[in-house]
């Protein structure tokens, strides 16, 4: 399979090419020439496999320059119960992506699929932990190393960080916001101590760290001289690692494959959800994707009215889901390119009056005009207060405890809920990360894994920069 920039760069690369660079030269993302479609013969076959052996069949249809018995030690290295079973605090995971029927709701069934049981306790650990394997075999192949910068917004930069802790040839330069993410998420990343891990604390927001770290991969002298790669969901590894459990959650939440299911999906960078879309253009029976925004509501914002504005960092709110205050979703571009037709001239041209007026407006189109009978895309955004109240009512109703990201996601679900037509909510995160929201809501504290109990307490290593290119820079530069 070849890739292509969605702003029309094509330099005939396939899948381990672009692993390692992230941006294509043209600041596009990467994206298929096409999307392969799955039969409904591999649907049925899909139906009965485990969740490695699932991983194996999707990624098999991106990852055709590597050996399918290397990629499939891989997946198998990855997914095993092993290392997404201690997540959760004294219970054993033998399914790594468990769905819970959260009960009946205006005659549908309501759902989560558990994403975070993975060392991190969040749902990027299910791509990650991937990546990192995909990166050390790749690496080791062509005898060299990488040095990745990624921007965090609180659970993408410790994902990372765990996956690619002591890889070989691998160096992690994490970009957060300072003092925007919560007790636990710092604790987190800035208590690990390892020589290849590096914790950058940017004073501004995630956008800030995110446009950073663009800056830098758009500067192909300085990324090719020092080896950059990137972790965060801008790289096409990540998104179709998570391609693979919207297939499970659809065969948990069905009993055949003329049924149809919607996914009610957390939504801050977009790559989540855009993974949704993937599988959706792949052939996979999705309804609707309902798309849940917190007080940073940029995306709910286009698919309400078709105009697309991002927020200066002053206007970003500081948030109880702070894994969502995002104001510049940079894999939205790849949903774009596919409403427009996969024309890259004028994707390009509106990413471009993006940089230059900070928004672009496609409301009286014909392609916005048809974007949910389309794509199935439907939006909505929470408060604080809503987001609190999500997460009293799922403790009194249904006996579980959600963090604040997944919260908003269940409360948007239920503005499109629709009879005979499963509803499944993309758990984003375990409770106990959120420990000052959840006493907030329930005036318990969530429980957590034995190996984080008093993580706050312990020694932590983080170098504070301003927000700024040069500076960063010469950081990654003096590191190297």
């Amino acid at each position: 399979m070849k890739y292509i920039s969605t702003r029309g760069h094509a330099a005939n690369e396939q899948f381990c090419d672009i692993l390692l660079g992230g941006l294509a030269p043209d600041g596009g993302l990467y994206l298929p020439e096409s999307y392969p479609q799955i039969s409904k013969a591999e649907l049925a076959t899909w139906r009965h496999l485990s969740y490695p052996e699932l991983a194996f069949a999707v990624l098999s249809k991106f990852c055709t320059d590597i050996m399918p018995a290397e990629l499939s030690a891989l997946v198998s290295r990855t997914y095993t119960p092993m290392a997404f079973s201690n997540a959760r605090a004294g219970q054993w995971i033998e399914d790594i992506t468990p769905l819970t029927l959260l009960g009946k709701e205006k005659n549908t069934t309501l759902s989560l699929l558990a994403l975070s049981n993975g060392p991190t306790l969040a749902f990027k650990d299910m791509a990650m932990q991937l990546l990192g394997n995909l990166f050390e075999h790749v690496l080791k192949q062509r005898n060299q190393t990488l040095n990745i910068l990624g921007a965090t917004s609180g659970d993408t930069g410790s994902a990372a960080e765990y996956a690619m802790r002591g890889k070989d040839g691998v160096k992690v330069f994490m970009l957060s916001p300072k003092g925007k993410m919560s007790a636990f998420q710092t604790a987190q990343m800035f208590s690990l101590q390892d020589d290849n891990i590096t914790n950058i604390a940017i004073d501004g927001v995630f956008d800030d760290c995110q446009d950073i770290v663009k800056a830098v991969s758009n500067d192909h002298a300085f990324k090719a001289t020092h080896r950059i790669g990137t972790v965060n969901s801008i790289n096409w590894a990540r998104v179709i690692a998570q391609v693979v459990y919207y297939f499970k959650g659809y065969f948990a939440a069905t009993q055949s494959n003329d049924d149809v299911v919607s996914f009610a999906v957390p939504s801050g960078n977009f790559g989540n959800i855009c993974a949704g879309h993937i599988a959706r253009q792949m052939g996979l029976p999705i309804h609707k994707l309902v798309l849940a925004t917190n007080e940073n509501n940029v995306l709910d914002e286009f698919f309400k009215t078709g105009v697309y504005r991002v927020r200066a960092a002053k206007d970003t709110h500081h948030t109880s889901s702070p894994s969502m205050d995002i104001s510049k979703a940079s894999n939205f571009e790849r949903f774009i390119f596919d409403l427009m037709g996969r024309d890259a001239v004028k994707t390009a041209a509106l990413f471009k009056q993006v940089e230059t007026e900070g928004f672009f407006d496609l409301s009286g189109t014909d392609e916005f005009a048809n974007i949910e009978a389309q794509y199935g895309f439907v939006s909505g955004s929470s408060t604080h207060k809503q987001r609190l109240r999500a997460i009293r009512e799922v403790h009194s109703e249904y006996h579980a405890i959600i963090d604040p990201h997944t919260a908003d996601a269940v409360y948007v679900s239920f503005q499109h809920l629709e009879k005979d037509v499963p509803m499944v909510v993309l758990e984003t995160a375990q409770p106990a990360k959120f420990e000052e929201t959840i006493v907030e809501a329930l005036g318990i504290s969530a429980p957590r894994p034995d190996a984080y109990v008093g993580i706050e307490k312990r020694p932590q290593r983080v170098v504070n920069l301003p927000a700024d290119v040069a500076a960063v820079k010469k950081l990654v530069s003096d590191s190297i």
